[in-house]
């Protein structure tokens, strides 16, 4: 790391951006960047940080800094072009990355699917029993000078992850995702080969998963789940409305009794991964125990709170999968509620790709929502509307709209599930309104 310059984030509230320019501040480098004036959620921790945050604007970058130019942006954003004209370093996401990966015993989480909870379950447990630096993709980063660890979340879009030459990577499963980059399952597959053949000392998969059954790599593969076949297995698994138990198993030995206050099978996995890069590195199991049940949960996974007589849920959720394991773990703990899931469709060339699987997924619930398409900065019109979706719902399929979210009223007592990747947050916080006004009449 350069002490002396100022590195400059171009897009820094994007979720690993902002985890980023965190760990940088952290090791006692100088931060700022720019991005769009909207809120969103990462920015809270920069603020905190007291690191600055401008408007995009070309006059922003002044001699000394160096560039990290977010993944989102090309070399023609007024920015970086800027930065380019006057021979500054300019290095991509992924490269500042790679410098810390090279300083630490690093632990890369990969997976189309619950990368984020898991590289924040591991984060946790890790801080819990040596200094470790960590980048999650809920925008949470903390670079700690002296760490032994490195956990970080490493994303497949883009092959953004080839840059990556980790000592361990943990893969919970391969499914294809990302179509307006990725040609089909075998290209995502090819993806996470390149990274597995990178990795230095080991890899943790899903056993489950077929295509990660078809792994080469030039380090032993440990598989974990919860069949015979798998190295490490959760046996005896007991799912409550206060979180999930289970024995470990290592082989044919028995590691002990784990416990989880999070929701649903793949919360169960997640931990089971996370015991098992643990225990190869020699971490007292015991510790790991107790560090299990102190984890809360990253941002906007599973993240609830109660207004009025309703249980509201906040959840990343985007793909079928994801759907499917967000009302996997709401069943769970709310076995005898009604459930209401509001999913904002994200990115067009998903939704065209993939919808009679959402579908699928969506008619888990008691009753399904859904708001207009949330488009990409780059893309932002196409073929599809949220109406051809709701029509192949059978329970329900309404497409509502900001300025009349009043169909959500009529349940009570009961959960709703607010799903997508886009800015569905703000239908929340219009229904919390309405409910909480509701409720302020009745008394």
């Amino acid at each position: 790391m350069d002490m002396d310059a100022t590195y400059f984030f171009v897009g820094i509230k994007g979720t690993g951006m902002s985890s980023l320019a965190l760990i940088l501040h952290d090791k006692g480098c100088k931060v700022m960047g720019s991005d769009i004036d909207k809120y969103t959620f990462t920015q809270r921790g920069l603020e905190q940080a007291e690191i600055k945050i401008l408007p995009f604007n070309a006059d922003n970058i002044k001699p000394g800094m160096i560039i990290v130019a977010g993944n989102a942006f090309n070399d023609d954003q007024e920015e970086i072009a800027r930065a380019k004209e006057m021979g500054l370093k300019v290095m991509r996401y992924p490269e500042v990355v790679e410098m810390i990966i090279e300083e630490t015993t690093s632990i890369g989480v990969a997976g189309a699917h619950g990368k984020t909870s898991t590289t924040g379950l591991l984060a946790h447990v890790m801080s819990g029993v040596s200094p470790t630096s960590y980048l999650v993709g809920d925008g949470s980063g903390k670079g700690t000078p002296d760490a032994r660890f490195f956990v970080f979340e490493a994303d497949e879009y883009r092959r953004h992850f080839v840059a990556y030459h980790p000592d361990y990577t943990i893969m919970t499963n391969i499914d294809f995702d990302h179509p307006d980059y990725f040609t089909g399952i075998d290209d995502v597959c090819d993806a996470f080969e390149t990274l597995a053949r990178q990795t230095k000392k080991g890899i943790f998969a899903w056993g489950e998963d077929k295509n990660l059954r078809k792994l080469n790599a030039n380090v032993p593969i440990y598989y974990y789940g919860t069949e015979d076949d798998d190295d490490f297995v959760a046996k005896n698994i007991k799912r409550t409305t206060t979180g999930s138990s289970f024995d470990v198993y290592f082989h044919d030995q028995f590691l002990g009794n784990f416990e989880t206050h999070l929701f649903g099978e793949h919360n169960v996995l997640n931990t089971l991964a996370v015991i098992a890069v643990s225990y190869f590195e020699k971490i007292d199991l015991g510790k790991v125990k107790q560090e299990l049940l102190t984890f809360k949960g990253v941002k906007r996974r599973f993240t609830e709170k109660t207004v009025a007589d309703m249980v509201i849920i906040d959840d990343y959720a985007h793909h079928p999968h994801e759907i499917r394991a967000t009302l996997d773990a709401a069943r769970q703990q709310y076995p005898n509620k009604k459930l209401i899931a509001v999913f904002q469709p994200h990115t067009f060339t998903r939704t065209i790709a993939l919808m009679d699987d959402f579908a699928k997924s969506l008619n888990i619930a008691d009753q399904v929502y859904l708001t207009d398409i949330f488009g990409s900065i780059r893309e932002n019109s196409g073929n599809v509307s949220s109406a051809d979706l709701g029509k192949k719902i059978t329970k329900g399929g309404e497409v509502l709209k900001l300025d009349n979210m009043s169909p959500l009223l009529d349940y009570h007592d009961a959960v709703v599930i607010f799903m997508g990747a886009g800015d569905i947050q703000k239908y929340e916080r219009v229904y919390e309104q309405l409910l909480s006004e509701l409720s302020l009449n009745k008394n």
